[in-house]
């Protein structure tokens, strides 16, 4: 008896030790459910739907409470159990962007960590912490991404294009809001009319995605997904000025028209100063006045279903040559001039495009887009005048049934396009090159498990000179961990090739062009993995990112500079590959302070007749470190980028002696490794206002060559010898430069 009670009394002393943790987690003051709760790694739980949480049978004694959610900044907190107050967490977020909500991958919204397919995404905060944003269009934006690069196509017009693990522009898919709206002439010079202004974030997938988005998408894909006009300011402004003399600016305006919401930007770019510091007797900038204007309305509708319409304008000036032709505008009266070299290029674009989904089907909706570009432009005395007209319609369709999400969707696609060249001449006559392309596409995600799931799909699309052509796609996600997920693809790509459109090598320079066939669409076979885990060290977290990818390509179709005044091209009767492995670290630590470092290590080569070669301008390997610092007392935020680009080959061009003959030996056919350096610093100031200035190739790094050959000719007039040659351009010819700037925004109440 007395050992039963003496038991009795030990256990009630033992559940009175027994005690209860209460608290609730919050994002910026509103309940955040879903985050686990632990203590000491041991007894845990998760918050409810408004945040709370409770944690029962605790003994007394001193705990490490641990607050996650995929993010967000991980919460540690020492506490002493028992305790009379209600705990109080809140989230912070994380700079990961594993709780970004991304589309592009599957078209239907989801997380960066849910999606079965790897998407990297660049937010707007992100972009305007290392880059002005005044001066910033999606070319300059998209260097943040590791992997991904601007290749410049002219040394005197510096046309560019992105660049994906070493695969030339064209083959990456540009979309606006999920709509494949830039064609082959827009890809040229579109994309620098893009600005940061009207951009909320960028999406990227690398490797073949022509299931979802067609012919183009055989790199990957740039979503560039424009701001939500109901969150933005409703006035804000941004001016900026560089030491180059150069001026930029951004002005917006985000009205509401009862229930619907609007935004109204106009972006403008001015530069008008000549400096020719490698004495090649050309500019070492482009010199230009562009003008865009974008607006974009979300109509309310009673179903509250999505309606947006988005529409831009897009107007740009851009000339450069030598200095005649530049000062005073001189090249207004000059343009075509075959004494005086010079090339001005005059581009008018305008584009509407948008979501509706219908009342009629659930879950039933329409993205289109329309577009047209004129371009009207002398490289020298050669005049090349083009228009290109696009219009877009995708009818898509998704169903969750049970574990799986089947999305559906047939597209139409109508291109127009006519120039002044002998692309759109049959027997003679003008012919414009008219083509629809229909198609049909289908995909099913399958949730397998909480660990696997699994996406399939295929796309059908018909060209009128090919006929059907299939692109399927498996992809593949396993977690074995909550913060640990393997992805694997396979897909296929397929492209049909408008040289007169993309090449850039047609219309400048003095290099004959041989088209030694007819061309075959290029076709691909791609197979990535990924690794992604995201860990802690302390109160600090990071993200470990791995890709290993591989593409064959067949029909590839790569120009041939080997012989001096000829570019080649043809079908290869062999292969082309592009492999490689990328690594990429990102880590936030528990003070202010987070970096994002990433290689790439590429081999792009073709092989042909037992032969290997390198394809130009893909570099060996490359680099980016980010890093930011945000000294809150101050409400100063400090932004570092270094890009570091390994050897590539380069086009064989020989320089010219003084009688004006080749030398007997070219310019080296390999570049060497470079590196610029940027800096950023932003101050907040009060009411909305800010100012920020930054150095820019802070080490002032030049390419030791000029990117012309030809220019000393004393036969004829710079830029019009038989030698003149504008493609060895690899790296930055303009210097370092100074940049300040001022914003202002008035928040809406």
């Amino acid at each position: 008896m007395r050992i039963g009670l003496l038991f009795l009394i030990f256990l009630s002393v033992q559940l009175q030790a027994q005690e209860i943790l209460m608290g609730k987690v919050t994002v910026n003051g509103e309940g955040f459910p879903g985050a686990t709760i632990q203590l000491d790694s041991k007894n845990g739980t998760i918050s409810g739907i408004d945040g709370s949480f409770t944690l029962e049978s605790i003994p007394k004694g001193s705990y490490l409470l641990e607050v996650r959610s995929v993010g967000f900044k991980v919460v540690k907190r020492q506490i002493q159990i028992p305790t009379n107050d209600r705990l109080s967490i809140a989230l912070e977020v994380s700079t990961l962007t594993m709780d970004e909500v991304v589309v592009t991958g599957t078209m239907q919204p989801t997380f960066v960590s849910q999606s079965p397919v790897k998407v990297e995404v660049i937010t707007a905060k992100h972009l305007n912490t290392y880059i002005p944003a005044a001066a910033t269009s999606v070319v300059e934006g998209i260097s943040l991404v590791n992997g991904v690069q601007e290749v410049v196509a002219c040394g005197v017009c510096f046309t560019n294009s992105i660049s994906i693990n070493g695969l030339p522009g064209p083959y990456t898919a540009i979309l606006m809001d999920g709509s494949p709206i830039y064609g082959n002439l827009a890809s040229v010079y579109g994309l620098n009319g893009i600005p940061s202004m009207i951009i909320d974030r960028f999406e990227v997938i690398k490797g073949p995605s022509s299931t979802l988005y067609g012919s183009e998408a055989v790199a990957g894909v740039i979503n560039i997904i424009t701001k939500d006009p109901s969150q933005q300011p409703v006035f804000s402004a941004d001016i900026m000025g560089t030491s180059h003399l150069e001026s930029f600016g951004n002005f917006s305006f985000a009205p509401k028209i009862g229930k619907s919401a609007g935004f109204i930007g106009l972006n403008y770019a001015y530069i008008n100063d000549f400096d020719d510091e490698n004495g090649d007797g050309f500019g070492d900038n482009i010199n230009l006045d562009r003008i865009s204007l974008f607006t974009k309305w979300d109509i309310n509708r009673p179903s509250k279903k999505k309606f947006s319409i988005s529409a831009k304008y897009y107007y740009e000036d851009r000339r450069n040559g030598v200095e005649e032709f530049l000062e005073n505008r001189n090249y207004r009266v000059l343009r075509g001039d075959d004494q005086i070299y010079g090339e001005s290029i005059y581009t008018n674009r305008l584009e509407i495009f948008g979501t509706y989904a219908f009342n009629f089907a659930e879950n039933m909706r329409v993205d289109y887009s329309l577009s047209t570009h004129d371009q009207d432009s002398y490289y020298g005395a050669d005049f090349y005048k083009a228009s290109q007209n696009i219009a877009f319609a995708n009818f898509i369709w998704n169903k969750e049934l049970g574990s799986h999400v089947v999305t559906t969707g047939i597209t139409s696609r109508y291109q127009s396009y006519d120039d002044n060249t002998v692309a759109t001449q049959h027997n003679g006559t003008n012919a414009p090159d008219n083509q629809f392309t229909p198609g049909i596409f289908a995909q099913n995600e399958w949730e397998i498990s909480n660990q696997f799931t699994a996406l399939g799909g295929l796309r059908l699309d018909h060209y009128e000179n090919h006929g059907v052509i299939p692109a399927p796609r498996l992809n593949l996600k396993y977690k074995p961990g909550q913060w640990t997920t393997l992805r694997s693809n396979f897909g296929t790509g397929f492209r049909i090739v408008n040289l007169f459109t993309e090449d850039h090598a047609f219309v400048t320079g003095q290099r004959e062009v041989i088209i030694e066939e007819a061309l075959q669409p290029e076709k691909s076979y791609n197979f990535s993995l990924n690794l992604n885990h995201v860990y802690t060290i302390g109160q600090s977290q990071g993200m470990l990112d791995v890709d290993i990818f591989y593409t064959h390509f067949t029909n590839k179709i790569t120009p041939d500079y080997e012989n001096e005044g000829e570019i080649r091209y043809a079908n290869t009767d062999g292969f082309a590959v592009s492999k490689g492995v990328g690594f990429n670290l990102q880590q936030e630590f528990a003070f202010p302070l987070a970096f994002n470092l990433g290689v790439n290590l590429q081999d792009v080569t073709e092989h042909e007749n037992g032969e290997k070669r390198s394809i130009e301008f893909a570099p060996q390997w490359t680099g980016i470190l980010t890093a930011n610092y945000n000294y809150k007392p101050w409400k100063m935020t400090i932004g570092y980028t270094a890009r570091v680009t390994g050897p590539m080959a380069l086009p064989v061009v020989f320089d010219l002696d003084v009688n004006g003959d080749p030398l007997t030996n070219p310019r080296p056919t390999t570049s060497a490794a470079f590196a610029i350096h940027n800096l950023q610093v932003i101050k907040d100031l009060k009411k909305g206002w800010s100012i920020y200035g930054g150095l820019q190739n802070i080490f002032d790094y030049v390419q030791p060559w000029s990117p012309l050959t030809g220019t000393n000719d004393p036969n004829t007039n710079i830029g019009f010898s038989d030698s003149f040659d504008t493609a060895y351009a690899y790296s930055p010819i303009h210097g370092r430069e100074v940049y300040l700037g001022i914003s202002w925004s008035l928040a809406r109440n």
